[in-house]
């Protein structure tokens, strides 16, 4: 039996996909109605159509009926630390952790000192569009990799599963490519479209805006060649391509990362935006995506100083709607903002 721990519109639509690939599926709210039920989620593609299935639902971990073999993490990073305390209750299991940036894997590590461990990596852009309703809004698919245990045949099973459930996966051996990789797509746009409050595509097109991606993008770039790491092709997103990209001219490649950008999120904004967008001033994911960089430029002895702005000014809004306002469709405050700093 897989366990998801996480009934967002990721953990579901994972959920949904296990089970249609023929796996014994069970979600867990941490926080949802008490006791085990039975729940219709419906999975559907850009046009709304999509095939219904029964998905066991447990209101606790205490609801949960059986042990699990695998567990899967689809929370958000700020909400990992709370996962692993429920995952706690089968120590045996192998986990999955799908979160974006670097840094789940680390802290799996340390607080799970005995279990298997998979990395996992979506490029699937899903989003909730009603009660059981999860809407897919992009092809992508999903790449796994080791990085704890005898766990290649989990692996294998998890990509027939994923397949035969309609989602492209494949796995890879190298776990840290896998994680840095996914993080260069997920700056893409991200942090100064959140900012600015206008979606990537726009960020992409206007040149002040595009020429500041390229900048974070490098930066992330040299970390990874510091790291000996070389970006890997993910589904729907070759990051192979934004090496290539962040190397020849800007007016060469913008039009060609327009495109790239738009096939990519299908129309959804990154998650950077749609939590300033919420307005709720919890903890943000920027700490393990630019900051990421940030960390681990320090640590191979040099500066990621663009991401360092990038994440100060995230978190400056998240905090100060005020701010945010001041920024509101206004990229040259931001451009103003990184290069008076």
């Amino acid at each position: 039996m897989i366990l998801v721990i996480g009934a967002g519109a990721v953990g579901s639509f994972l959920a949904w996909t296990l089970a249609a690939g023929g796996e014994e599926v069970q979600l867990v709210r941490r926080h949802g109605v008490p006791g085990a039920r039975t729940e219709r989620l419906i999975a559907g593609g850009p046009t709304g159509a999509g095939e219904a299935r029964q998905v066991a639902v447990a209101g606790s971990p205490e609801s949960v009926a059986g042990a699990p073999e695998l567990i899967l993490l689809a929370v958000k990073m700020p909400d990992l630390a709370g996962a692993i305390e429920t995952a706690a209750a089968w120590p045996d299991a192998t986990l999955l952790a799908v979160q974006n940036g670097v840094g789940a894997d680390a802290l799996l590590l340390a607080r799970r000192p005995s279990s298997g461990l998979i990395a996992g990596s979506l490029t699937t852009s899903v989003e909730r569009v009603g009660e059981g309703t999860i809407q897919r809004l992009s092809r992508g698919g999903i790449v796994l990799a080791p990085v704890r245990g005898e766990v290649g045949g989990m692996i294998d099973r998890l990509v027939l599963a994923f397949a035969a459930g309609g989602l492209r996966a494949r796995a890879t051996d190298n776990s840290a490519a896998l994680r840095w990789s996914k993080l260069l797509v997920n700056l893409i746009g991200n942090a100064t479209g959140a900012i600015v409050d206008i979606d990537p595509m726009a960020v992409y097109r206007d040149r002040g805006l595009f020429r500041l991606e390229r900048r974070q993008l490098a930066e992330a770039l040299a970390v990874m060649d510091g790291l000996q790491l070389r970006p890997i092709k993910l589904f729907g997103a070759d990051t192979r391509l934004l090496q290539l990209a962040a190397r020849l001219p800007g007016p060469l490649v913008q039009p060609v990362l327009i495109w790239v950008v738009a096939a990519g999120r299908g129309g959804k904004r990154p998650s950077l935006h749609l939590h300033l967008e919420a307005g709720s001033g919890a903890p943000t994911e920027v700490e393990w995506l630019n900051g990421a960089v940030v960390t681990a430029a320090t640590e191979l002895g040099g500066r990621a100083p663009l991401n360092a702005r990038l994440a100060e000014l995230v978190e400056a809004c998240n905090q100060d709607p005020e701010r945010r306002a001041w920024f509101r469709g206004r990229p040259d405050r931001l451009i103003e903002a990184v290069e008076t700093a």
